[in-house]
């Protein structure tokens, strides 16, 4: 495995990967891994001759500096863990590496990245999608992995992808949960004894949010799950929707036959913390 800092002698390694005619696949991380990542890791192993994992703390889509500042920084284990799932390449640049001059470009995805995540955390996709065109161009991937736990990333990254006609397939894979239910996170190291067991509820919300959504409307489902998080004094929601699957714009009202998301973003303790989950009406 080479670990490589870099963009110079990453494209110059990965030039000849290609002109041998690999296919490349390639994981975008910000390091903190868990076997979410892991599991991303080898499903691009799988399908791919070689791969590509990148550990770079981006802090162009931190809107909080103090969540920059806490963000776990676990180089030297991150580097046993890509071992373990015979990673070929990793590419940990610095900060001045990947943004020698000030970034000048803008994106726009429409309500997209102004819905929900974008709404809380104004300027994060915007960062999201600077860095991620910064690597494509780097890395140039055939393929790219990202987890459905970040659902609106995801689609930010496949408009990204569309909008500038990038050569790379994004692949979405389902998000990797604790045995408890909890959505793999780099956040829930930050979670106390405490807070970790009460950190499931969330998902357990969603999947009764899922079974009310073939009997009950759309407002009737988030007074319950506002209800139902109540009881919770330690837990802080930030916000509930039911979004299109699609287009990521919250609606009011489901119809049979569509697909749509159930999404949340909460506080437990000083942590934050976001999941989803897919129905299929």
């Amino acid at each position: 495995m080479e670990i490589v800092h870099t963009v110079e002698n990453t494209r110059k390694i990965l030039g000849q990967v290609s002109a041998e005619d690999k296919s490349i696949g390639f994981v975008p991380t910000m390091g903190a891994l868990h076997e979410g990542h892991l599991d991303l890791m080898r499903r691009a192993k799988e399908e791919n001759d070689y791969l590509v994992v990148s550990i770079f703390v981006n802090p162009i889509q931190f809107n909080n500096s103090e969540d920059l500042e806490k963000y776990p920084r676990t180089l030297e284990s991150d580097i046993e863990k890509l071992e373990s799932v015979s990673c070929d390449l990793v590419f940990n640049p610095s900060e001045e590496e990947m943004y020698p001059e000030p970034v000048t470009v803008k994106y726009n995805f429409g309500k997209l990245d102004l819905v929900m995540e974008g709404k809380h955390r104004p300027g994060h996709f915007h960062g999201v999608a600077v860095v991620v065109k910064k690597l494509f161009d780097i890395i140039q991937p055939d393929r790219a992995y990202f987890g459905q736990k970040d659902y609106q990333q995801l689609k930010v990254v496949e408009a990204l992808v569309n909008k500038e006609s990038l050569p790379v397939d994004v692949v979405a894979c389902p998000t990797v949960r604790e045995d408890d239910g909890l959505a793999m996170s780099s956040r829930n190291e930050r979670l106390d004894e405490e807070e970790r067991e009460l950190a499931p509820v969330l998902y357990q919300s969603l999947k009764e949010v899922k079974d009310l959504a073939y009997k009950e409307s759309v407002p009737e489902i988030k007074k319950w799950f506002e209800k139902q998080l109540e009881g919770y004094n330690d837990i802080q929601p930030e916000y509930f929707e039911i979004a299109d699957a699609i287009s990521c714009m919250p609606v009011d009202e489901m119809q049979k036959g569509k697909k749509y998301v159930a999404c949340v973003a909460a506080h437990i303790g000083n942590v934050r913390l976001i999941d989803n989950i897919i129905i299929n009406l």
